[in-house]
């Protein structure tokens, strides 16, 4: 990409989006295109087309999708595969018809089988059963990245496809009924904090473990991977480093400040029993994430406690 280049961020307002656009304009890339939900509706197959046939983008950061927690997924099924099928069909293909010249779709590493060995590579991708709780967004992640391969076998089109670990930051969502497990938590305690509450009840065991990437560091590695990489072969991006839930419970507990106690409501589930991305292809490539966790779940709760009332 070169500093003028048309670069167009799927998604920008969001959690991964909001994160590519800062790291883009810190680079001093400047000819950035950005749209609203409420200006471009990425579901509307008419709407994308004519968006890409009029602007035409060099570049393309896929990061628009429909995400949440464990609740929205098992409760909303429908509606995670077909909002994340239609978008990212809609642009790929777009993408394609327009001739642009790159193409980053941003997955997950829900797409991997319930029983993964560990670490997981990328090479275990279809090779068993997937949680069932994320089930429908786990298939429409492959998907897309299927459908990037395809392209580029059929038409040479040069989309590439990377993995990202659990991901946490600025503009994440901590609505307590469809976040992810790290933002539910940090608003769990401050509101306990703030109410003086004796206790705090967390799902499942805290048994699970799991792997939190900051999202500048994600933003970091699609830049890198948008520069330097070029091959239909999917690519992880996390640390490397998991914890389980309960010590996240704790560490969060301690930077929040709240004193009470911590109540485990094992009638809910734990989801997946570990989730540990082997990152040794991104890190041969010659990329490494930079934000420690502590330190990460501290820029996290200042963000949130300045955005909370928003």
């Amino acid at each position: 990409m070169n500093m003028d280049s048309k670069i167009y961020v799927a998604g920008h307002r969001g959690l991964v989006g909001s994160a590519i656009v800062r790291a883009l304009q810190k680079e001093g890339f400047t000819n950035l295109l950005l749209r609203t939900h409420k200006v471009l509706d990425l579901t509307n197959q008419q709407a994308v087309a004519d968006f890409f046939a009029q602007e035409r983008p060099e570049y393309i950061f896929l990061s628009a999708a429909k995400v949440g927690g464990i609740m929205a997924n098992k409760t909303s099924p429908a509606d995670f595969i077909y909002s994340n099928l239609a978008i990212q069909t809609n642009i790929i293909h777009s993408a394609y018809v327009n001739k642009a010249k790159k193409l980053l779709f941003l997955g997950s590493s829900c797409i991997y089988p319930k029983l993964c060995p560990q670490p997981i590579k990328e090479e275990y991708l279809l090779s068993a059963e997937l949680e069932p709780s994320n089930k429908a967004y786990a298939i429409a992640k492959i998907a897309g990245i299927i459908m990037c391969q395809s392209y580029n076998e059929q038409y040479g089109t040069n989309f590439i496809s990377l993995m990202p670990t659990n991901l946490y930051g600025p503009n994440d969502n901590f609505d307590l009924e469809n976040s992810h497990v790290l933002p539910a938590m940090i608003r769990k305690f401050h509101e306990a904090k703030v109410s003086q509450a004796p206790s705090v009840t967390l799902w499942g065991t805290g048994s699970a473990m799991r792997e939190f990437l900051h999202v500048d560091d994600l933003a970091i590695a699609s830049l890198f991977l948008m520069q330097n990489y070029n091959d239909s072969s999917i690519v992880n991006v996390g640390t490397g480093e998991d914890v389980t839930i309960k010590e996240l419970a704790e560490k969060i507990k301690k930077i929040v400040g709240y004193e009470g106690e911590i109540n485990w409501d094992t009638r809910k589930p734990d989801g997946t029993p570990r989730k540990l991305l082997d990152v040794s292809k991104i890190n041969s490539l010659g990329w490494k994430h930079s934000v420690p966790l502590d330190e990460g779940i501290i820029s996290a709760y200042k963000w949130f406690k300045v955005n909370y009332k928003k």
